[in-house]
C-alpha cells in the first residue's frame, strides 16, 4: 500500500473553518497591553488612595488616644485635687477641737499648781481620758500627714505665718523673728492647713 493511499488527507488542505491562525494581530495586542498598563495604574492609584486613608486613620487613632491619655491624666488630678480638698476642710475643722484639748489641758496644769493638797481620783481619770483623747486625735492627724507649724524663734514667714501683734526685739536679738505663738499653725503636705497666729520681733 503506498503513503498517498495510508494518509489520504496528507496532500489535502484543511477546511478554513478548521485552520489555526497562530499570528496574533499587533493591534490587539497593543490594546491588551495597554489595557494591562491602566489597571496597573489604577491598582497603583488605589494603593496610593488606602495608603493616604490609612495615614489619616493612624493619624487620628494617635491624637485620639493622646486626647484620651490627657483626659484621663486630667481626671485623675482632679479626683486627687477633690479628695486632698475633702480631707483639708475635715481636718481643718478638727483643729478647732484640738485648740479646745490644748487649752483645756493647759486649764488643768494651771489648776494643779494652785491647789496644794492632793487631787481626787476622779479628777485624775478625766484628767488622763482628755490626754489619751488628744493623744489619739493628733496621732490620726499625723497619719494623715498633719502636722504642726515651726514657729517660735523662726524668721517670719507670710506663707506660713499670721503676725497678730509686734513686739520690740531684746537687746542682741535680730527683727523679723517669731518669738510667741498665739494660735498654732498646721500644713498638711505642702498645703497650709492654718496658718500660724504669732508676734514678731521689730
Amino acid at each position: 500500500m503506498t503513503e498517498k493511499e495510508l494518509n489520504p488527507l496528507s496532500e489535502q488542505e484543511l477546511p478554513k473553518d478548521q485552520e489555526v491562525d497562530h499570528m496574533v494581530d499587533p493591534d490587539q495586542e497593543k490594546d491588551v497591553v495597554l489595557q494591562a498598563v491602566d489597571e496597573l495604574a489604577d491598582r497603583a492609584h488605589e494603593i496610593e488612595h488606602l495608603k493616604e486613608e490609612l495615614s489619616q486613620t493612624t493619624d487620628q487613632l494617635k491624637r485620639q488616644a493622646a486626647e484620651f491619655q490627657n483626659y484621663r491624666r486630667r481626671t485623675e488630678q482632679e479626683k486627687a485635687q477633690a479628695v486632698s480638698l475633702g480631707k483639708s476642710i475635715v481636718v481643718q475643722n478638727l483643729l478647732d477641737i484640738v485648740d479646745d484639748f490644748e487649752r483645756s489641758l493647759e486649764a488643768t496644769e494651771k489648776a494643779e499648781a494652785e491647789v496644794t493638797g492632793e487631787l481626787s481620783a476622779a479628777y485624775q481619770s478625766l484628767k488622763s481620758g482628755v490626754e489619751l483623747v488628744y493623744q489619739k486625735v493628733m496621732g490620726d492627724l499625723e497619719k494623715l500627714g498633719v502636722v504642726p507649724i515651726e514657729s517660735i524663734g523662726q524668721p517670719f514667714n507670710e506663707d506660713e505665718h499670721e503676725a497678730m501683734m509686734q513686739q520690740p526685739a531684746a537687746e542682741g536679738e535680730k527683727a523679723g523673728i517669731v518669738v510667741n505663738e498665739i494660735q498654732r499653725g498646721y500644713r498638711m503636705g505642702e498645703r497650709v492647713l492654718r496658718h500660724a497666729r504669732v508676734i514678731v520681733s521689730t
